[in-house]
């Protein structure tokens, strides 16, 4: 068959598709990290325990955690259009129940719902990614939307709901999450519009750009299909990695449940100031996932995809673990959040590395793969909270002053554990090869010069 020549200039649908995955994984953060809030008004309106309320943070992350592997697969066979209108929808309208009740099986029940609105993003953007966006700039674009979008989103839910609506203007935590709420829904009946599942489906985007965004890769139309969780799981890589997200996962979910009650612990008592030192550290993870993702980019050709993965990976949770001891001795509230935002900045640049590897491992199952790297570290956020809030109580004590009960937490021994939890996982990264690919058996990739 003849080649055929393309002329003229790559259209820009996938400038849209980018902004499209940003503002997705925003959302996804913004609403998810309310949380933070939530739960000490929560704790001082029902009198709940910190094991308590880590059950109810834990219960979202059970249908997160478990719905990733069939979101997965639903989106490799029929891509993320419609999936991701559907979850956003389903999220956004769940967000104000948290407020309709006060009994611990209701918001059990309603976390519950939540998570299992959410468990299909990141599955699905992966998969948005890998289809509409080249390879040499995939993990830079995942950078920008997992990390910088999606924790930026986590940075603002604090300062919206606290500094903003609460703190500002006087709205009640109720009537926040209603107002945080509707920007949801309208957002899911944009990307209806303007989102579609491959260059090839889109006929707003030429056949330039279709050839720009494949290279040497298959038809985005040519990649659907289905891979078994127990054949993925054959890859040894893929393997590490679920062990090494399971403790990342774990170790980060201190920043989802309780950044806001370590700062009120702290004395922090104005809802301004909670809420922009509750942001700080996502306002770290934001930034840096951007330096992982061009840092990652910058190494692939330098010293080919395997160590340029790892070392960012290896590097990054050796750098939060010493930032961490550094950050939770500092003497004032302030000092200690812009420790934390170190801490996050480093973390955080691994996530796009752990993006790409799962595209790299998973080629055009790049969606399943990714589930089953999402459901191991929402397993992490599962279980570590059901240590975490038993911690929190036992390292509790009481005090009456005025004839009032006082309960002071101390929260030292859970970042010592949060710290050897990035020591292990960036140990894991020595033993992740991410040119072992499960698309095609006993092929390996061939790293990019």
């Amino acid at each position: 068959m003849p080649e055929v020549l393309t002329t003229g200039l790559p259209s820009r649908r996938r400038v849209i598709v980018f902004w499209l995955a940003s503002a997705t994984s925003f959302l996804l953060y913004l609403h998810r990290y309310t949380w933070n809030l939530i739960r000490p008004e929560l704790q001082a309106e029902y009198g709940f325990s910190n094991t308590t309320l880590e059950g109810l943070g834990t219960a979202f992350y059970a249908t997160y955690a478990f719905g990733s592997i069939p979101s997965g697969v639903v989106i490799d066979l029929f891509g993320p259009h419609l999936v991701l209108v559907v979850i956003v929808l389903a999220w956004s309208l769940a967000l104000p129940l948290h407020g309709l009740t006060g009994n611990v099986y209701g918001l059990g029940a309603v976390r519950l719902l939540f998570g299992a609105a959410q468990t299909g993003t990141y599955p699905a953007l992966g998969q948005v990614t890998r289809t509409w966006f080249p390879r040499s700039s995939r993990t830079k674009v995942q950078g920008w939307v997992a990390s910088f979008c999606g924790r930026g989103g986590g940075a603002m839910a604090s300062v919206l709901m606290g500094t903003v609506l609460m703190g500002t203007y006087g709205l009640s935590w109720r009537e926040a999450l209603i107002v945080l709420a509707a920007p949801g829904v309208v957002f899911a009946l944009v990307f209806l519009a303007l989102f579609r599942n491959s260059p090839e489906e889109d006929p707003h985007a030429n056949e330039a750009e279709r050839e720009l965004i494949r290279g040497d890769e298959r038809s985005g139309l040519e990649q659907r299909g289905v891979i078994s969780t127990r054949q993925v799981l054959q890859n040894s890589s893929m393997r590490v990695m679920v062990v090494q997200q399971f403790m990342n996962a774990g170790a980060d979910i201190v920043y989802t449940l309780v950044m806001g009650s370590f700062f009120l612990s702290l004395g922090v008592a104005d809802m301004k100031s909670l809420g922009w030192l509750v942001s700080l550290p996502l306002i770290g993870g934001a930034f840096g996932g951007i330096a992982g993702g061009a840092l990652n980019d910058w190494l692939i050709p330098r010293v080919g995809s395997r160590w340029g993965r790892s070392l960012v990976g290896v590097s990054g949770k050796g750098l939060a673990a010493i930032c961490l001891w550094g950050a939770i001795s500092q003497p004032s509230p302030e000092r200690v959040a812009v420790g934390l935002m170190f801490v996050k900045f480093f973390t955080d640049w691994t996530q796009p590395t752990g993006w790409g590897t799962c595209t790299d491992i998973g080629g055009r199952f790049a969606a399943t793969v990714f589930s089953i790297m999402n459901m191991a570290g929402n397993v992490g956020g599962l279980i570590m909270p059901l240590i975490f809030g038993p911690l929190l109580d036992y390292f509790t004590t009481q005090t009456v002053v005025n004839g009032e009960v006082l309960a002071q937490t101390n929260f030292t021994p859970l970042f010592m554990v949060v710290g050897v939890l990035y020591v292990a996982s960036g140990i894991c990264w020595l033993f992740v090869d991410c040119t072992q690919s499960v698309d095609v058996p006993q092929v390996t990739m061939s790293d990019p010069k």
